[in-house]
């Protein structure tokens, strides 16, 4: 082999070797980002907040929350967040979005937890109007993500307070961001009684999501969320234009990946009567599906692993949740996180 010969087998080699790692036996490029939602379930501080209907997630309280439970309620999610994009991305999730988030001092305690304290991850929150004072929040890593802005969407439902969206915008692996995180109202009253509840919802996402594509036509958007609807429902598929189709994706509309996934027979983010429910989706706008510079769409799965799953009796391969009931059952949330993949130039 001559000089000329080696130095390019050298070259195309340590370009292989820069592009790939192995990272838990499996093939990781490097080139990948990974942003995340995860229901957190309930979670609370063992406090009593008088404007707040938590009384039950309090030590004297139904749920007998006590500084011990909630210290391992913090472990547990810990341990997910801390696996939570890893089998491509060896740095783990560089966004994630989370509901069920009662306060700032959860996200203090949490983001001091030991298994991610060096991460140093930051967050964001702000408190809404939700009667148990339950909020989402997005938690990000300062060292590829910089807030540009961040604020509270109003989602306003006659008679009736609900969770606010939360905006920020920023600046992810050096390409701008608009990220809206949800957390539509449930279906505790019925599907049907509260349906109209998660049209204006999505009706409020759609607006804005509008209004910022008329200033900025390119615009990449995330929105993630516990939407409390599939993939196919109205609400998602017809109000906020989620379309599963890459190919046929209109400038107006955003990429839902969930679609293909929603399997209510076998698989979902959720169970309800043994039914499995996709609510917990990650959509995006058409610049992330066909831009040739900075991020672009990759790859989205269900974070299902086996540590997260009931593994014996009536409830097998439902996720293990934090409570049943009223018994604590050491687990980590009931719904599974979801976890997209974006490439980056």
């Amino acid at each position: 082999m001559n000089s000329m010969t080696t130095r390019i087998f050298t070259m195309i080699l340590l370009a292989l070797v820069s592009s790939f790692a192995v990272c838990n036996g499996q093939t990781v490029k490097k080139n990948l980002c990974a942003i995340a939602f995860y229901n957190a379930e309930n979670f609370f501080d063992p406090a009593d907040d008088p404007e707040k209907e938590d009384d039950d997630f309090t030590p004297t309280g139904a749920n007998k929350y006590t500084k011990e439970v909630y210290k391992q309620k913090l472990q547990n999610i810990s341990i997910v967040i801390t696996r939570m994009g890893k089998d491509l991305v060896p740095e783990g999730a560089a966004l994630i979005g989370l509901a069920e988030v009662e306060n700032a001092k959860v996200l203090a305690d949490l983001t001091a937890q030991p298994l991610i304290a060096a991460k140093g991850y930051k967050y964001i929150l702000y408190n809404a109007y939700d009667p148990r004072g339950i909020d989402v929040a997005l938690l990000y890593d300062p060292k590829v993500f910089h807030v540009i802005k961040s604020m509270p969407v109003a989602i306003r439902i006659p008679q009736k307070a609900t969770r606010d969206i939360l905006y920020v915008h920023g600046v992810l692996y050096k390409d701008t961001v608009h990220v809206l995180v949800n957390h539509w109202p449930s279906r505790r009253d019925g599907e049907q009684e509260s349906r109209d509840d998660r049209r204006i919802a999505a009706e409020t996402n759609r607006k804005f999501i509008d209004d910022l594509r008329r200033k900025q036509p390119n615009a990449k958007i995330i929105l993630m969320g516990d939407l409390n609807d599939d993939p196919i429902d109205i609400s998602v598929a017809t109000v906020l234009k989620g379309n599963g189709s890459m190919p046929s994706l209109l400038a107006s509309e955003l990429y839902n990946p969930w679609l293909a996934l929603h399997k209510p027979a076998t698989t979902g983010t959720l169970q309800y009567k043994r039914k499995w429910n996709l609510f917990d989706q990650i959509l995006v706008s058409k610049p992330l599906t066909d831009s040739r510079r900075g991020l672009r769409y990759h790859s989205a799965v269900i974070f299902n692993k086996e540590f997260l799953q009931q593994t014996s009796g009536r409830y097998k391969g439902s996720p293990y949740r934090s409570y049943r009931g009223t018994y604590w059952m050491n687990g980590y949330s009931d719904h599974y996180p979801v976890v997209m993949y974006l490439s980056w130039n």
